[in-house]
């Protein structure tokens, strides 16, 4: 079963199972991935959250159910996992933009999200360059912030929101400190990684799944003998084989839409090819070249 086979078996295992409470750690399993990675795919593919997606699907049933049935709202709510009908009502009003009363009225309109596919289909890439590289374990250090995929005002919201957070414009900012902290000595495995010279702090993903809904993200440097790595976060990243895809243009585009078209890449490349994905660490890597900044996916892989 290849990975395009695998999400849709993921969003089949949803749709026949709205009303129920769902285990994203049995989502990633039919995924064959961890929880983390399987929700950031899930994300950058779709360009929705697994939670957002899952929560837009009751959404849309229920508001079906109103229209063709006599249920009560009060036990409406309860079916599709919500805590009360008032739970329910914000929630629904917020998708459909009317109460769940009104929408049992004629001729209101409602939204429907419908059941996601995953097909091959490549949008605005016009080609697909990878490399293959292997390394020896090395370690990065840095500055990491919490993520949470449900919303949790209580983290960050995404990862772009961290590297907001730790490099905010002002001099003595945490971004500011640990490039300096890094030092300039490249690290023993750089010359035989990269191809272009790279920036010092790139992102880490992968590494630390606190829950189902809440993993870390770090802003990384490499660990060379000129590094000061005291009171930053530590990993210790495992022998491994890469599956790099990169994007060198010059576009002036989002990062967050350059790395979905990274993360795409690698989807679509995956199936074809001789690998599977390891659920081990992973990295945004950053470089410079012909003044611009360009963008690696790193992919932890194996041969089947």
């Amino acid at each position: 079963m290849n990975i395009l086979e695998r999400m849709n078996a993921v969003v089949d295992y949803v749709e026949c199972h709205l009303t129920e409470e769902i285990d994203f750690k049995h989502l990633a399993s039919l995924a064959c991935c961890s929880i983390h990675t399987f929700q950031r795919l899930f994300s950058y593919i779709t360009d929705i959250s697994i939670v957002e997606y899952i929560r837009r699907r009751r959404l849309s049933s229920a508001a079906l159910e109103l229209q063709q049935s006599n249920i009560k709202i009060v036990d409406l709510a309860t079916k599709y996992n919500y805590e009360s009908p008032v739970s329910f009502a914000r929630a629904f009003q917020a998708v459909h933009g009317i109460t769940p009363s009104e929408a049992r009225k004629p001729n209101v309109s409602l939204k429907m999200f419908p059941k996601l596919t995953f097909q091959i289909i490549i949008k605005g890439v016009s080609e697909m360059n990878y490399r293959i590289v292997k390394t020896e374990s090395f370690k990065v250090f840095g500055l990491e912030g919490i993520v949470s995929t449900a919303g949790d005002s209580k983290y960050f919201p995404h990862e772009g929101a961290i590297w907001s957070e730790f490099n905010n414009g002002k001099t003595d900012s945490k971004y500011d400190k640990l490039q300096s902290d890094a030092g300039k000595s490249k690290f023993q495995f750089y010359d035989t990684m990269f191809v272009q010279d790279m920036c010092n702090i790139h992102g880490l993903m992968n590494y630390n799944q606190i829950d189902d809904t809440t993993y870390g993200y770090m802003l990384c440097s490499f660990v060379t003998p000129e590094s000061k790595t005291d009171g930053y976060k530590i990993v210790e990243i495992p022998a491994s084989l890469w599956a790099v895809f990169p994007y060198v243009k010059d576009t002036g585009r989002d990062p967050g839409e350059i790395w979905s078209e990274l993360y795409q890449s690698f989807f679509e490349w995956l199936p074809a090819s001789e690998f599977e994905k390891l659920d081990n660490p992973e990295f945004e890597m950053y470089g410079w070249a012909n003044d611009h900044i360009t963008y690696e996916l790193w992919i932890p892989v194996i041969k089947k």
